[in-house]
C-alpha cells in the first residue's frame, strides 16, 4: 500500500471497491482507502500510466458537433460556465498581477473563450493534442498540448492559472502545483475545483458518488485536505465556493442515474435514435433540475459535492 500524500502514514483503510460506472472502459474492480492518519481517500493502488490511459475514452473533454442538440447542449454549458468564469474574473481583478490567464485542463476550450470575451489574455493547456486544436480553432483560445511540468512558458508569465477538475486525476499532485507556483507572477493566483469528498452527496451515496469516479480520480480530496496541499505548496487561500451550477446538480443525477448522462452517452457511442436520444436528455435535464434545491442546501451548508478556491502564490 502507497503512502499517504498529505502526511506520508502507510496505513489506510478500504472504504470500498468500484468499478467504472460512468464510461464502463473496464468491469475491474479498485480500491478506494481512507488515510488513518488525516483521512485523505484516493485509490490504492494506482494504475500504471500505461494502464490509465485506456481509462479515457476518446473526446472525454466536451466538444459539441453543429447538430441542433450539439448547439443546445452548448448554450445550456455556456449558462452553467458563467459562475465559474465569474470567479476567475474577480480572482483575476484582485491581484496586480498583469499577465494572461493560463486554463490547464482546457479541453475544447468553452471556458477559456468565455474569459477572452470578457477582455481577459488566455491561454490554453491540455494533455490531448485534438483537444488543445479544437480550443484554438472553434474557441480561439491558443493552446498547446502537454503537460504543465513541461509546458514551454518562462517563469513568471501569468497572472492566474485556473485547474477545473485536474488534481484530482493527477498522481503526482504537489508538482504540478510546484510548476504552477513558478509560472505565476508574484501574488498570482490559482483558482482550482475539485470534487469535494466532504460533501453530503458522498456522505450518503458512497460508492455510487459521481465525484468518486473511478479509476479516473486518483485522490478524494475534502475541502480541507485541498486547502492543506496547496499551503503546503506555497499558497495561501483567499476564497472558496461550495456551489457549481454546472457540476454540483449535475454530479447527483448522473450517481443517481448513470445511463443518462449525455456526455458519457455520446462517448461510450450508445446506439439510440434521435427520439430516443432527445427522451433521454430531457430525463437527465427533468432530474437536474429535481437536484438542484438540495444541491444549494448542501452549498450554503459548506458541504457542496464540488469546493473551487482561489489561492494566492506567496
Amino acid at each position: 500500500m502507497s503512502t499517504c500524500l498529505l502526511c506520508g502514514c502507510d496505513g489506510a483503510s478500504v472504504l470500498f471497491r468500484q468499478t467504472d460506472r460512468l464510461y464502463r472502459t473496464t468491469q475491474k474492480e479498485f480500491a478506494v482507502v481512507r488515510c488513518r492518519q488525516c483521512g485523505l481517500a484516493r485509490l490504492d493502488p494506482q494504475p500504471a500510466p500505461e494502464e490509465l490511459r485506456h481509462y479515457y475514452p476518446e473526446a472525454y473533454w466536451f466538444a459539441p458537433d453543429r447538430s441542433m442538440v450539439g448547439l443546445l447542449e452548448e448554450w445550456y454549458r455556456r449558462l452553467v460556465l458563467r459562475g465559474h468564469v465569474r470567479f476567475a474574473e474577480r480572482a483575476l481583478r484582485s491581484t496586480g498581477a498583469r499577465g494572461p490567464l493560463l486554463d490547464v485542463g482546457c479541453g475544447g476550450g468553452l471556458f477559456g473563450g468565455m474569459m477572452r470575451r470578457r477582455g481577459f489574455r488566455v491561454v490554453g493547456l491540455d494533455l490531448s493534442r485534438e483537444a488543445a486544436s479544437v480550443a484554438w480553432h472553434s474557441q480561439q483560445v491558443p493552446a498547446v498540448a502537454g503537460s504543465l511540468e513541461r509546458a514551454p512558458f518562462r517563469p513568471g508569465s501569468f497572472a492566474a492559472i485556473a485547474m477545473s477538475h485536474v488534481l484530482e486525476h493527477l498522481a503526482d499532485p504537489r508538482g504540478y502545483l510546484a510548476a504552477a507556483h513558478q509560472l505565476l507572477e508574484p501574488d498570482g493566483r490559482l483558482v482550482v475545483l475539485v470534487p469535494n469528498a466532504a460533501s453530503w452527496q458522498f456522505r450518503l451515496l458512497g460508492r455510487r458518488w459521481n465525484g468518486v469516479d473511478v479509476p479516473r480520480h486518483l485522490f478524494d480530496y475534502r475541502d480541507e485536505d485541498l486547502e492543506r496541499l496547496l499551503e503546503s505548496s506555497g499558497f495561501e487561500v483567499v476564497r472558496r465556493s461550495y456551489f457549481s451550477l454546472r457540476d454540483n446538480p449535475a454530479g447527483l443525477a448522473i450517481s443517481l442515474a448513470p445511463g443518462l448522462d449525455p456526455m458519457a452517452r455520446r462517448v461510450r457511442k450508445a446506439p439510440e435514435g434521435a427520439v430516443r436520444r432527445l427522451s433521454k436528455d430531457l430525463a437527465h435535464l427533468a432530474l437536474v433540475a429535481a437536484a438542484l434545491p438540495f444541491t444549494l442546501l448542501e452549498a450554503g451548508c459548506h458541504a457542496g459535492s464540488t469546493v473551487m478556491m482561489e489561492a494566492r502564490r506567496l
